[in-house]
């Protein structure tokens, strides 16, 4: 459904993606795990439109996106949520989601019916007239998630949608995704939490310092020497390994 080929990005002197690739098939969730700094929401702006492209590619069901805006390629079913949740302040929660509605009816009766649907999909249905200011973290997460579905995406970039969440909402949020992907769209996800990645993803790809380092199955990829060294420094496999027999 993506095909992401040897993008690059470069801020300055700084070459913050550095011609990574990646796919994505349809009705799968992906994952897109590194360290902090590593350049995954450079990349994640560059697939939406957010950010232009210094180099490489984003095939969109077989066709040439790079060049197209952010509002084209929503239209075209690519949603995403962002790592910092910025809600419509003045609006409550019914009239942040109805927002992305909009995108695809004129009506405000059928944007606010849509916007109340896609609140109870997301555990929002009883706080529709509440104020955006109101809600908790993890309400504000929900509120982001929502916002993006009301687009009615075929492919959805979730940036650390379980960020900033205890244990207990991260278990209630998991489902969430995955009834999401059940549904018929297909998720990119960007997540630092290894249990969700576990849980939820049929292939990760790794990017360290701007370049993709790793891909294939959660276990396989977290077990990989390099993947290791990325997160923890250098020698720490080595270490790692020398425990392992010591406790063996």
């Amino acid at each position: 459904m993506l095909r992401v080929e040897k993008l690059t990005k470069r801020f300055s002197g700084l070459l913050a993606v550095d011609a990574a690739s990646l796919s994505v098939e349809q009705g799968s969730i992906t994952g897109l795990i590194g360290p902090n700094g590593a350049g995954k929401t450079t990349l994640f702006a560059m697939i939406a439109g957010f950010l232009a492209s210094d180099g490489g590619a984003v095939i969109y069901e077989d066709k040439d996106i790079t060049g197209l805006k952010p509002h084209v390629r929503a239209r075209d079913g690519i949603a995403r949520t962002f790592q910092i949740v910025q809600p419509f302040e003045g609006l409550d929660v019914q009239q942040n989601i109805a927002v992305g509605a909009y995108m695809h009816t004129a009506s405000q009766a059928e944007a606010m019916r849509q916007a109340a649907e896609i609140a109870q999909r997301v555990g929002l249905g009883g706080e529709l007239a509440k104020a955006s200011s109101g809600l908790t973290v993890a309400g504000r997460k929900r509120l982001e998630l929502a916002r993006a579905l009301a687009t009615r995406p075929r492919l959805l970039l979730l940036d650390e949608v379980l960020a900033g969440l205890n244990p207990s909402e991260i278990r209630d949020v998991i489902p969430m995704i995955r009834a999401i992907r059940d549904q018929g769209i297909t998720i990119l996800m960007i997540e630092h939490i290894m249990q969700a990645v576990m849980n939820l993803c049929d292939r990760v790809f790794v990017l360290s310092q701007g370049k993709m380092i790793a891909e294939g199955e959660p276990a396989a990829v977290c077990a990989d020497p390099n993947v290791i060294e990325a997160y923890l420094g250098h020698g720490a496999a080595a270490r790692l390994k020398l425990e392992s027999a010591a406790d063996a």
